[in-house]
């Protein structure tokens, strides 16, 4: 057996632990199955961001004659440009890789690791245990029980981000923020996209009035069913070319969607089944995440859980925010509870979506009492500009003014959220915040401080 001060599972955020640790002069092993950085790195945030920005530049030079400019886009080099992005990824995993492997402190395991005791996993044809364990091993793409699902060829999120061509047809499955960005991606590079998505709108989790204008703006774009639960898959059967055909149930009817791809985009699933958590006493949540308490423990002790195996938030920087708590805590000796006050979130898709806080329908389940204003991008003179864009910025606050909550759908909404992030964080966190504070003016910011001024409205049935 190999004694370690500390076993870090996941090399993700769980990587921002084991270097301080190593900083401190500890022994430190990392346990990776897969490509070393994460699933943000190397199948998550960063390759879908780089090439869906490449899809919202086609988009902005196709839309150019909106403004009176001649342009056109004569050609796309899409497999070029998929190797381009897949290879900086894999050079920064490689890079990341050669740094574990060389540094004296560090000792990787290219396994996934199983615990069979507390704070003891074997990994392959070793056995290793920790002093202190953190448990950072993420999620895998979910994939549902559909009947023929497995007879048939289908993509996760993983394999259409290293797709070298775009479908001709392509039936997406889900209708979260994965199946959202990826039906932009391909849908911008010329795929005839369909949607199936089980909620009554996309992005269900989502706002509900930002999810009814998203959803809105994407039936102008793509052929999209929601409130259908999809029941089967058969292969070579739509004929004209098509490859798959999803049958699915709307409304006590059938329908059938044809396509050449199938994209598999209905969420993720905690990779805690396959560390066996329950051979060293780590308890796990009903929906199979690790449990930890404030303070980011385990019920093991000194076991310590961070990132989407958690399932709090599932983004990158939420397991950098966990990373620091359990820094302080495991590292420090220090007694921290990790702070989700104003986490963000955003969905990169055209439009795009952002938001904070309480969404109306939470505020409803809380019985909390709230005020609401809501201002369009087109009436703002950078919305004039940019050819009045449909989307709009939400706030919710309490009757003395507090921000439950803001949402934004429409431009650069991943980064108008900020300024409200900013001031909920401070402390204060009030409408009168963002309202006195000078904006340039016509920046588009401009509509996050007219969303907070003025009147608001009380919703009915409080």
């Amino acid at each position: 057996m190999q004694e370690f001060d500390l076993v870090v599972i996941g090399s993700g955020s769980g990587l921002d632990v084991a270097a301080v640790a190593a900083q401190q002069g500890q022994d430190v092993a990392v346990i990776e199955d897969g490509p070393v950085g994460g699933t943000c790195l190397t199948r998550g945030c960063i390759p879908s961001k780089m090439l869906i920005h490449r899809a919202d530049v086609k988009q902005t030079v196709e839309s150019a004659d909106e403004f009176g400019i001649d342009a056109r886009v004569h050609d796309v080099d899409f497999d070029g440009m998929v190797a381009e992005v897949n290879g900086h990824v894999d050079a920064d995993s490689d890079s990341i890789r050669r740094g574990l492997e060389s540094a004296p402190q560090h000792t990787l395991f290219d396994d996934t690791g199983r615990f069979v005791d507390e704070r003891t996993l074997d990994v392959g044809d070793a056995t290793v245990r920790g002093e202190k364990v953190v448990v950072a091993a993420g999620t895998r793409p979910a994939v549902p029980d559909i009947d023929g699902l497995d007879a048939v060829e289908y993509w996760t999120s993983a394999d259409a981000l290293r797709a070298s061509d775009p479908p001709e047809k392509l039936v997406v499955v889900g209708g979260g923020y994965v199946a959202a960005e990826l039906a932009h991606y391909f849908g911008a590079f010329g795929s005839d996209v369909s949607i199936v998505g089980r909620a009554d709108t996309l992005l269900p989790d989502e706002d509900p009035a930002v999810a009814a204008q998203f959803t809105e703006r994407y039936r102008e774009r793509f052929d999209v069913h929601t409130g259908s639960e999809a029941t089967r898959v058969e292969a070579d059967g739509g004929g004209d070319g098509d490859s798959v055909v999803l049958h699915a149930e709307a409304d006590e009817e059938e329908i059938a969607v044809a396509g050449t791809r199938l994209l598999v985009a209905t969420g993720r699933v905690p990779n805690a089944d396959r560390l066996n958590v329950e051979a060293a006493g780590i308890e796990t949540t009903d929906d199979g995440f690790v449990a930890t308490n404030r303070y980011l423990e385990t019920s093991a002790q000194n076991v310590w859980a961070l990132g989407d195996i958690v399932g709090r938030y599932l983004y990158k920087h939420a397991a950098n925010h966990e990373a620091s708590t359990v820094i302080s805590n495991a590292l420090r000796d220090q007694r921290d509870p990790v702070d989700y006050t104003a986490m963000p979130h955003a969905v990169f898709a055209s439009p795009q979506v952002a938001g904070v806080g309480y969404t109306e329908d939470e505020l409803r389940e809380e019985n909390r009492e709230y005020r609401r204003r809501r201002y369009d991008f087109a009436d703002t003179a950078m919305g004039l500009a940019m050819g009045d864009p449909p989307g709009f910025v939400k706030v919710l606050a309490a009757p003395d003014g507090d921000i439950l909550g803001t949402h934004v759908v429409g431009p650069h909404a991943s980064q108008l959220i900020h300024e409200v992030c900013v001031a909920m964080r401070a402390g204060t966190g009030t409408v009168a915040d963002i309202r006195n504070t000078v904006h340039v003016h016509p920046a588009l910011n401009e509509v996050v401080q007219r969303a907070f001024g003025g009147q608001f409205s009380r919703p009915e049935r409080q």
